[in-house]
């Protein structure tokens, strides 16, 4: 499974792109940015809660998995009806989704971290971002980063994990290095964070992390599927604000 940055998911941004995920409700409490505080503040949305419009057919097939891991481990209790038995296995399925996450969270801030050279050099996990970096450098060779930058445009906002002129690089995790390939959420995250950031010309890439091993490796998306994934989140862009009205 492959986890993206928890901080761009699903949130708002102003439009001078500093980010606008929580507000003090009435109650004097701070709580998660909703649809109704958007239109009333002029927030944009995440280039993530876009993508998320479109079907994800990797992700439900990793929960598929996931369901189905959890029927062969655990068995019927005596006297359990049907639907508590399949409400424990969907409690098991999502607390796995729920730990896998916490852990690609996890080693995702690790390394921005240690690229902002924020990191505590006495962690454990310092080998998630050794390799991270080694990885980088081997193909992009020395470069001064950004790290966790944050924009807006008109419509939407975002915020990448590593860009300078020439390279863009979102750093997403695995549990298996079987299957690398980019897919077309990919493709739209990159052309999107490309467009938002005024550097159409950079090469973008997706720095896989195994969250087990810390092998690391750099996978490049071809120019013609940067295009193809721009007009691909347009058109989705377009859909959400038809969706949601919050242009009207």
């Amino acid at each position: 499974m492959e986890i993206n940055h928890a901080t761009e998911s699903g949130h708002w941004y102003e439009q001078d792109g500093k980010p606008a995920y929580t507000i003090i409700g009435k109650n004097g409490n701070e709580r998660p940015t909703t649809l109704r505080d958007a239109r009333k503040l002029g927030l944009v949305p995440s280039v993530t809660t876009i993508i998320g419009c479109a079907a994800a057919p990797a992700l439900t097939n990793w929960k598929i998995d996931q369901a189905i891991l959890s029927c062969l481990t655990l068995s019927r209790e005596e006297n359990e009806t049907e639907k508590e038995y399949l409400d424990r296995i969907k409690a098991d399925a999502q607390e796995q989704a729920r730990k896998a996450a916490e852990r690609g969270t996890q080693i995702h801030a690790l390394v921005q971290n240690y690229f902002e050279k924020t990191t505590d050099t006495l962690s454990s996990d310092l080998e998630f971002a050794y390799s991270a970096e080694e990885t980088i450098q081997n193909i992009c060779g020395e470069q001064v980063w950004i790290c966790e930058k944050s924009f807006a445009t008109e419509r939407y906002g975002g915020k990448a994990d590593l860009h300078n002129e020439k390279y863009l690089l979102d750093i997403k995790t695995k549990d298996k290095f079987t299957n690398l390939n980019l897919w077309e959420s990919h493709f739209m995250q990159l052309a999107a964070y490309r467009e938002g950031l005024d550097i159409r010309s950079a090469e973008c890439g997706i720095l896989w992390i195994n969250s087990v091993t810390a092998e690391s490796c750099l996978v490049w998306a071809e120019e013609k599927e940067l295009e193809r994934g721009w007009k691909m989140f347009l058109s989705l862009l377009n859909f959400w604000y038809s969706k949601t009205g919050l242009e009207v």
